[in-house]
């Protein structure tokens, strides 16, 4: 496996960007910048052997700065919305940002989050390993956090995302990767064509807000059944509430078959026009699937394309949301001296 780095562009306070390329021994290539630890190119072969791209992002370092969409960053310290922005810690109330659209609740971590930051990178061995040190009171949160991201490709076609943290007092994490797939290569149309497999039998109702209620519901008889494998875009329109208000699949899922540290098969998704083919394993509870249903507007994509809604699916292998106002659901605390550690491995392969 090699790995080459060099200097994509600078900050706005003039540091380096730098761009990380991975490739392993059967010409996969893996691209990763600094900004937000995020994934900026995977090109992959499709049956025939032809290699395309097939994640969305931007031509320029520059763009993945504060972009809505969030495309192949990390974001945190919490990922997805907490309810107004309020959580407790032994009864101790915390205030976050409130940056969702409607200026209601908590997202991403808030509206810079981990995923416009620059994050410090360094080659280690057969990885590529990136450090962000958030301070305490950052957007709200409590204690001074370190967050590592590190990613490993290997010569099976697996791209592995290890996620770690550590607190100096209490506080809440939930860390994902938010890359957006289009197995036709990325601007060639758009995913409805895609056949996508979960792993999970139960989902999260929410609001017309996407604020989860509490309730874990069976997926069965509803438009959220992904259970046999299904094309996205058959249920798409459907008239179900969760479809309405996210104008598209924007929720999250329960996954099954889980159990502490146990690696788990979350997703499964596949193109057969290209023959391409992704999964996920996870050691996370949950995973929310985002049909890129509001991409019109986001910056200019690679090639000069520009990205209109649907032409991205983002897989996010995570915590429950609003997790630490749901007792129900696994717990998101992390305590100064405990080791916040999550994977997620993508596996490219065709049919």
């Amino acid at each position: 496996m090699n790995i080459e780095v060099k200097t994509w562009g600078k900050t706005p306070d003039n540091k380096d960007i730098k761009l990380y390329t991975l490739t392993n021994a059967n010409g996969i290539k893996v691209e990763l910048s600094d900004i937000g630890a995020g994934i900026v190119s995977i090109v992959t072969p499709d049956r025939d052997g032809h290699m395309d791209d097939i994640v969305l992002g931007y031509p320029n370092a520059t763009d993945y700065y504060g972009d809505g969409p969030c495309a192949g960053k990390v974001p945190g310290r919490f990922a997805n919305r907490i309810a107004n922005g309020r959580f407790k810690i032994d009864e101790v109330e915390y205030q976050l940002e409130l940056n969702t659209g409607d200026g209601k609740h908590h997202l991403h971590g808030g509206s810079i989050g981990f995923a416009n930051q620059k994050w410090a990178s360094r080659i280690e061995g057969e990885s590529v390993v990136f450090t962000y040190l958030s301070a305490d009171g950052e957007a709200g949160y409590p204690g001074e956090m370190i967050a590592v991201a590190r990613y490993t490709l290997n010569d099976e076609n697996e791209l592995n995302l290890s996620l770690s943290a550590w607190t100096t007092e209490t506080t809440i994490v939930n860390l994902t990767n938010h890359t957006y797939f289009n197995l036709k290569g990325e601007g060639n149309g758009d995913i409805l064509d895609h056949q996508l497999r979960l792993n999970a039998s139960r989902w999260l109702p929410a609001t017309n807000e996407l604020i989860t209620t509490g309730e874990v519901a069976s997926v069965m008889d509803t438009p959220m059944d992904f259970t046999m494998g299904k094309r996205i875009g058959r249920d798409i329109k459907e008239p179900f509430p969760a479809l309405i208000n996210g104008k598209g699949y924007d929720s999250c899922w329960v996954l099954d078959n889980l159990g502490k540290d146990k690696l788990n098969l979350a997703a499964e998704l596949l193109h057969e026009g290209t023959g391409r083919k992704v999964q996920l394993y996870t050691t996370q509870p949950g995973i929310q699937v985002y049909t890129g249903n509001w991409l019109s507007g986001c910056p200019q994509g690679k090639n000069g394309h520009t990205y209109h809604d649907y032409e991205g699916v983002a897989l996010e292998c995570q915590a429950l949301p609003d997790s630490p106002n749901k007792p129900n659901f696994p717990s998101t605390f992390l305590r100064p001296g405990e080791e916040y550690k999550e994977i997620i491995i993508f596996k490219f392969s065709n049919l």
